[in-house]
């Protein structure tokens, strides 16, 4: 942590953050991946202490607009690891990541303030790295997965050293693609968490330890195998009951040979294919009116000065 007085910078600062998928069926906590769907954030330091929250798209007429805002807080945190928090922020968000559907918006908002106060420092990348943005947004988030997609981009494997959240990125191979079916309904993290048992079968773990090494295989370099490194056994069967529509269609389609999972905490369920429209449209097909069909190409960056 930087000892010496900040120096802020007066000028807008603006990012945009990818939405995410955690866990890719088996990677439990640990796999994520970036989406190209971006929620934007812009903000600056103001003189008064005061902040300013204007919020627009998702979550506009739910959301804090006031210091205890996640994105306010998230830059708190990270002027406060560079050694100085300013006396007001402005801060205006366009959100476009569907809140409480397992697509990473809170991820977004974590991350997307931590850049932002680093963009806000004159040095700051050198007193908040990535390593530490994923370490500070892990602590806020309370797991990495989601937070490490949206800081490094594509697909990561996350992990907890020493108390504190890292992460390294994975190549992913150029053919594959997202295709998001996106609930109505909401599902939050906290309750899907409540859900799980305290403990699972030694041999689903095994299973699951086996289809995560697979997948990382499969995103790389062997797209073929999507569909047998996407199966899970420790968390979705037990969430059915809190989201019993997303999970029939994650059946259905994997009834259909489609390498289908829920995406993070839920409802919505994620396919990566390297299909063509004729193919996407028989996917869709199968989800019926209950969820709206979203191709998504996957991100290679993670968050972005704009």
């Amino acid at each position: 942590m930087a000892a010496n007085r900040l120096t802020f910078k007066a000028t807008l600062a603006q990012v945009s953050v990818p939405a995410t998928s955690a866990n890719l069926g088996p990677g439990f906590d640990c796999l994520g991946l970036a989406l190209e769907l971006r929620d934007r954030y812009a903000a600056q330091i103001l003189d008064e202490p005061t902040f300013d929250v204007d919020v627009s798209g998702e979550g506009a007429d739910e959301l804090k607009k006031d210091k205890s805002h996640l994105v306010i807080r998230s830059m708190l945190r990270g002027f406060e690891h560079m050694g100085q928090k300013p006396r007001g922020i402005a801060l205006r968000a366009l959100n476009v990541t569907p809140h409480g559907r397992g697509l990473g918006s809170s991820s977004s908002a974590i991350v997307g303030g931590l850049a932002l106060a680093r963009s806000l420092v004159h040095g700051g990348e050198a007193l908040l790295t990535d390593d530490e943005m994923i370490a500070l947004a892990t602590e806020l988030e309370g797991h990495p997965d989601n937070v490490a997609a949206a800081v490094l981009g594509g697909a990561t494997i996350a992990w907890i050293e020493n108390g504190e959240g890292r992460a390294i990125t994975i190549p992913v191979h150029e053919k594959i693609k997202a295709l998001a079916f996106i609930p109505t309904t909401t599902l939050s993290t906290s309750k899907a968490r409540k859900i799980l048992p305290e403990s699972i079968p030694h041999a689903a773990a095994a299973a699951n330890a086996g289809k995560s090494a697979l997948l990382v295989e499969a995103l790389s370099h062997r797209p073929d195998l999507l569909y047998v490194a996407t199966e899970d056994q420790i968390h979705q069967s037990y969430r059915a009951s809190a989201m019993p529509k997303s999970m029939e269609l994650v059946n259905r389609l994997r009834g259909a040979g489609v390498a289908a999972f829920i995406s993070g905490a839920g409802p919505t369920v994620l396919v990566l294919h390297t299909g063509n429209e004729t193919e996407l449209g028989e996917m869709s097909a199968l989800a019926g009116s209950a969820f709206t069909a979203t191709a998504l190409e996957i991100s290679r960056k993670g968050y972005l000065s704009i």
